[in-house]
């Protein structure tokens, strides 16, 4: 099984294809894994469009219910997901790639995008997440479903702090407006259109964004799925190195 072990993190991976390579992030939340893929969450299918050109790398996210495992502590945030995603790159020897991610995946993006940030040749942001309003104070219960599954169980500190280190910050949790208005890597943004992916943040990331070719606002379902996905590999096409 394709595994890699860093930092006490054991993170499942598949590659797909040949060519320049795409890092992809299913949508799901904290549930990411590549089954996630092949359900209908996911309207573009990475590895069935883009593996018959590209390098498609799918993984499971760590403790998402999939084959990626990893303690949890309460200093553990957005900071983590990106060593893994990184500890991935640097196994494959991959010093170069585009980045695609839906809901959860656009904070794994900007994450990624803040730390390295020339290893990224265009990132694909589909209807990222974000928060508009305050914080609720308590845990939601989509989180604490997530966490009775946790081998072994944590704390609550831990959880608590997990918690407030992936969602206090607001926005897109992961980056706030300065860092987003000062992202230079090509992007191409899909919107969002429901509570847990706000029109509001995609329009403000559309926004603040400084070099994004495109806005597709309609791109879910039908007719207009149809008309993105020629976009979107367009899009590959144009920032992929000769």
């Amino acid at each position: 099984m394709p595994t890699i072990e860093h930092n006490g993190a054991s993170i499942y991976y598949e590659e797909h294809g040949q060519g320049f390579p795409i890092l992809t992030f299913a949508p799901a939340g904290l549930l990411s894994t590549i089954a996630v893929w092949d359900s209908a969450m996911a309207p573009v299918k990475p590895v069935a469009e883009w593996s018959p050109n590209y390098r498609v790398i799918v993984m499971d996210q760590r403790n998402a219910g999939g084959r990626s495992h990893a303690p949890l502590t309460a200093q553990d945030g957005w900071h983590s997901y990106a060593a893994d995603h990184l500890a991935v790159l640097d196994h494959l020897k991959i010093e170069r790639c585009h980045l695609f991610g839906q809901c959860i995946g656009g904070s794994f993006i900007f994450s990624l995008l803040k730390a390295q940030p020339q290893r990224f040749a265009s990132a694909i942001i589909a209807q990222p997440i974000g928060r508009v309003g305050p914080m609720k104070v308590e845990r939601p219960p989509r989180f604490n479903d997530w966490a009775k599954n946790l081998t072994p169980p944590p704390g609550e500190a831990v959880l608590d702090g997990f918690y407030n280190n992936l969602y206090t910050a607001g926005f897109v949790y992961s980056a706030d407006r300065e860092f987003v208005a000062s992202v230079k890597t090509p992007c191409l943004l899909l919107a969002g259109n429901d509570d847990a992916h706000p029109r509001p943040i995609s329009d403000e990331c559309a926004k603040l964004l400084p070099n994004v070719d495109e806005y597709i606002t309609e791109w879910k379902t039908d007719a207009p799925l149809e008309t993105a996905r020629p976009k979107i590999k367009a899009f590959l096409a144009k920032h992929t190195p000769g």
